[in-house]
């Protein structure tokens, strides 16, 4: 179980003071428990009993070794009450083979699942909670993160970078230019000046503050350290002009190598020298041959690759993806502060990932990205791990490396993302008619606390009208349900949202939802509009109505559907206005738009 990355729970002080009570005085007094060859089944059932209410496990294990005063049959009786204990799958291991083949079939029909050995259970439990908590981070609803609310990346200031770094014909960035990128995504850089001379270095070293370090400024060496070309910790001027000289020097001897080209030793680039007691970590992305974007996440540093401690996701990440990223490294336990250190602020770092793999979502000419080391200091005050503003400590991205697609690379042929990010060219600003400005944007998995309250703001007769019967209102804003409707893959639907932002309190409501579902295998979709009962008339249903029109023909659909009761009259007014062909089929009114012919 160790060795798949299971472990052992620690029984609380209350589950052993009750299991000291019913177990002989020399049971093992830890986990596993061992309740001694004597058992007989009421001990069995005694122990599990507890032990099932102890609030550190998050499984339970039985296993029996047949011996003189086992009763394999009676035991397994005793246990089957134990098969639905709430939140925690009970397994068994019945080890005897013939001997407790009645036990094993009378566990089997309770739907407790037995195994030859231990540690086959062990490793079907963890194979078991891998699956349950890989469903829990896809569909456990994320935090907003600050920096998608506050202000948009300069896209254009890196879109211009990457512009001219092809036009020159290069594919690899320089270090400079890497954190210029970082830096227009939100993501903290230490400062760096360029220079190409002796005095232009000392000059930046004077103006930043001692100690500083400098770093070969080059086109065409994508790892400095391995050629000489960092110089750390330099105290004055001096050191600072030394450092210069044996930089240029180890370029020169680089320059030799056939494969690098003039560009080699561009200057140096000086930044001050950050001495924080924080982690090293790393933060990357590179191109799979199958899912394309990949990104990476664990322990940096210049022992990374020795190291191994790492973890892999698909772009782009929300809030709790980014801390399942995080999870799922040895190194995260440090973070969390271990030994007396105080913890890393979890939900800046958190806030970086979600930023990271927004870069690599929309900056597709970028072929890999390194940030190693990015550095994460200990605060004393840590945000939340699922957002909010830092409260100390410091995370900054200390060295950074970009490599772009080939030259004679098309467009279109870039690597597909395996995950379509959230489609944000079908978001804007409106004005209705009686002048209430409103966003409408494609749904968020954030938004599902919104939808809960958009939800009560409905009469019945909006929801059957809707639905074609009524849903109460407990079942509709359902978590189970909810993700169905937030969660979405905008590859298959997209769902539009009328968002009003509050001009006082600055709260956020929802009062209207259009919805696009794709019919599988088909080019075609059918639409669905519900307005909350208080802002209808006012012109919401009809122009997400002519947004989902026009996103059926961005996304090359041929034909948009609907069913439409025939009570509804509203609806059937507003698709007809919008250029749909309406026909009365039995009760309801189909209603059918041929985007072909436009």
């Amino acid at each position: 179980m160790i060795a798949d990355g299971g472990e052992l729970a620690e029984l609380s002080a209350q589950t052993m003071e009750a299991l000291n009570k019913v177990l002989p005085p020399h049971w093992s007094h830890g986990n596993p428990i061992d309740i001694l060859g004597d058992a007989d089944p009421q001990r069995y059932a005694q122990a599990l009993e507890i032990v099932a209410k102890d609030p550190n496990s998050d499984g339970l294990l039985v296993t029996l070794t047949p011996q003189a005063m086992t009763d394999p049959t009676e035991t397994a009786t005793r246990l089957q009450t134990f098969a639905r204990t709430p939140g925690k799958p009970v397994l068994a291991s019945w080890m005897g083979g013939k001997d407790v083949v009645a036990g094993e079939a009378i566990l089997n029909q309770a739907n407790i699942p037995t195994f030859g050995f231990p540690d086959t259970a062990a490793r079907i439990f963890n194979l078991m909670w891998r699956y349950a908590y890989n469903l829990r981070g896809i569909y456990e609803t994320p935090t907003l993160v600050e920096a998608a609310v506050q202000g948009a990346p300069d896209r254009a200031r890196v879109q211009q970078l990457i512009a001219d770094a092809r036009k020159s014909g290069r594919t690899l960035l320089t270090e400079f230019e890497s954190k210029q990128v970082l830096a227009a995504y939100g993501i903290p850089t230490v400062p760096m000046r360029i220079a190409t001379s002796e005095n232009e270095a000392v000059q930046c070293a004077d103006a930043i503050g001692y100690p500083v370090v400098l770093k070969l400024h080059s086109q065409t060496i994508t790892h400095k350290t391995d050629v000489g070309g960092v110089k750390l910790n330099l105290p004055d001027a001096d050191a600072v002009r030394r450092a210069y000289r044996a930089i240029e020097s180890a370029a020169s001897a680089v320059r030799e190598a056939p494969r690098h080209g003039d560009k080699i030793f561009l200057g140096v680039a000086v930044q001050p020298m950050i001495d924080l007691d924080g982690y090293e970590l790393i933060v990357g992305s590179s191109i799979d041959a199958q899912f394309g974007p990949v990104l990476l996440f664990g322990g940096g540093g210049q022992l990374v690759e020795v190291f191994g401690d790492r973890s892999l996701a698909l772009p782009p990440l929300n809030s709790t993806l980014a801390r399942r990223m995080m999870e799922q490294t040895k190194i995260h336990k440090a973070l969390k502060g271990v030994r007396g250190r105080s913890p890393v602020d979890l939900g800046a770092l958190a806030q970086l990932l979600v930023q990271f793999s927004l870069l690599v979502v929309e900056q597709r000419w970028i072929k890999e990205i390194d940030i190693n080391p990015l550095l994460a200091a200990p605060c004393p005050n840590p945000s939340p791990p699922d957002g909010g503003e830092p409260r100390g400590g410091r995370i900054i991205a200390l060295d950074a490396r970009m490599v772009l697609h080939e030259p004679g690379l098309e467009e279109d042929q870039l690597p597909k993302l395996a995950i379509r990010p959230y489609p944000t060219q079908y978001a804007s600003e409106w004005t209705s008619k009686d002048g209430m400005r409103v966003t409408i944007r494609p749904i968020r998995p954030e938004d599902e606390p919104l939808i809960v309250k958009f939800h009560a703001t409905l009469s019945e007769e909006s929801v059957y009208m809707r639905y074609f019967h009524v849903i109460g209102y407990n079942q509709r804003v359902a978590h189970q349900r909810l993700t169905r409707i937030c969660f979405i893959d905008y590859d298959r639907e997209i769902a539009l949202v009328v968002d009003r932002k509050d001009p006082q309190s600055g709260e956020h409501s929802i009062l209207a939802v259009g919805r696009l579902n794709k019919l599988h295998m088909a080019p075609e979709a059918e639409f669905a509009i519900l307005v909350s009962d208080a802002y209808q008339r006012h012109g919401f249903g009809g122009e997400l109505l002519r947004r989902l029109v026009q996103i059926g023909r961005d996304e090359k659909l041929q034909r948009i559907t609907a069913n439409i009761l025939n009570g509804n009259i509203a609806m059937q007014r507003m698709a007809r206005n919008t250029g749909f062909e309406l026909k009365l089929v039995g009760s309801e009114i189909n209603a059918e738009m041929d985007l072909s012919k436009s």
